[in-house]
């Protein structure tokens, strides 16, 4: 069996995902927990149960691992079948977001705010 590999990324998070056709075991770091907006792109695309599915996330929160973690998978199922591009594009699930935190800069409390202003 073939075995489509797939990385996703959002802010500082990022997901190695395996996929390969099988009776549908879902594996997240060695765990079964998982949140259903995973499944997105699955049900999208008529597959859940369908793939043998294993994830190793790294980094950031729970909702950007998420993220991380339907991009990895759309971007696997476009390599699985070609036309499954065209689902997932116009739903928005090919497109990696790019946003990430603005760094600190120096002689400010953040990346813009300043310091309070004292008068007297």
């Amino acid at each position: 069996m073939k075995n489509y590999n797939s990385v996703g990324r959002r802010k500082t998070a990022v997901a190695r995902l395996y996929l390969q056709p099988g009776s549908g075991k879902f594996i997240i770091n060695n765990k079964m927990n998982f949140q259903t907006r995973i499944f997105y792109p699955l049900e999208l695309t008529n597959n859940r149960g369908k793939f043998d599915i294993s994830i190793t996330v790294t980094g950031g929160g729970f909702k950007s691992q998420t993220e991380a973690i339907v991009l990895a998978l759309s971007r696997s199922l476009c390599k699985f079948n070609k036309s499954y591009r065209k689902i997932l594009k116009t739903n928005n699930l090919l497109t990696r977001d790019s946003r990430i935190v603005e760094r600190k800069k120096y002689g400010k409390k953040k990346a813009r705010k300043k310091f309070q202003f004292s008068k007297r």
